[in-house]
């Protein structure tokens, strides 16, 4: 973290904490914006849930895009932590696995800004063989 010297530099940290937080906890209509939850159950920390869920808040913040972003717990998947849930505006939502930083910027800028799919999906059809 950052040293405050001034001010000013508290002021400016204030800004970029308060733009970070209206990502995570923007609830007043969060049907009409990208909505993703992350998995933080411990699987998911471990396998690097906060640092892309840090990375989200941060990319969609930079490009401006309408978004929430939470955390939830177990999905389920465990074998592909970690795994994070898209919902776009009117469309069904997504699983994706594995995700990495470089996995998520992709479903940013391929399946959020432009409606691609991209690699990683988890079908909601997927049973587990007995």
């Amino acid at each position: 973290m950052a040293k405050v010297k001034t001010l000013a530099d508290l002021r400016k940290m204030k800004d970029e904490l308060r733009s970070k937080i209206s990502l995570r906890e923007n609830s007043d209509n969060p049907e009409s914006m990208v909505q993703i939850k992350v998995s933080m159950a411990t699987c998911g920390i471990a396998s690097g849930a906060k640092e892309v869920m840090n990375h989200l808040i941060n990319e969609l913040d930079i490009e401006n895009i309408p978004s929430v972003v939470t955390q939830t717990g177990c999905m389920g998947y465990c074998y592909a932590e970690p795994t994070i849930e898209v919902i776009k505006p009117g469309e069904q939502p997504l699983v994706f696995g594995d995700v990495t930083l470089k996995k998520a910027s992709e479903i940013i800028e391929k399946y959020i800004k432009g409606g691609e799919l991209v690699d990683g999906i988890i079908p909601d059809s997927y049973e587990t063989i007995e």
